[in-house]
């Protein structure tokens, strides 16, 4: 074999190891996706709790977050017609996190809320920061 021939056969090798590394590195991530709730919706809720259902389907082992901010927080109000779902996608693995910023201008307290939900100071800030770790965002 030339020399030139074998640089590039050598040079071909590696591009397809390394190829090979990053498809084994890629099938052993985590699946993890954030999605952005902001409407006071119950049609646009049952939507985002149906396409959460379908995620976990596929995908089998899935890390799940919901931020909600604005006026979606009524959605996870102990009272709130939504408030059954929203337990048993909690049930599933979904992590539920209510905007402390919108809690603040709403005038809601942790007692108003659903048991079980996660708080985060600046909902926009989770998104960003679990964005930043690799989760998946999505708003629908």
């Amino acid at each position: 074999m030339k020399p030139r021939h074998f640089t590039t056969f050598a040079l071909m090798a590696l591009l397809a190891l390394a190829a090979a590394c990053v498809r084994a590195a890629d099938a052993g991530a985590p699946n993890r996706v954030v999605f952005q709730v902001n409407d006071d919706d119950s049609r646009k809720w049952n939507t985002v709790l149906t396409n959460i259902n379908n995620v976990q389907e596929e995908l089998g082992k899935v890390d799940v977050a919901v931020v909600v901010i604005g006026p979606a927080l009524g959605m996870l109000k102990a009272e709130a017609l939504t408030a059954n779902k929203v337990q048993d996608a909690m049930a599933a693995g979904v992590r539920f996190v209510a905007c402390g910023n919108s809690m603040t201008a709403q005038k809601l307290e942790k007692d108003d809320m659903i048991d079980g939900i996660a708080y985060a100071r600046a909902g926009y800030v989770e998104i960003m920061r679990l964005q930043q770790q690799g989760w998946t965002y999505i708003r629908p």
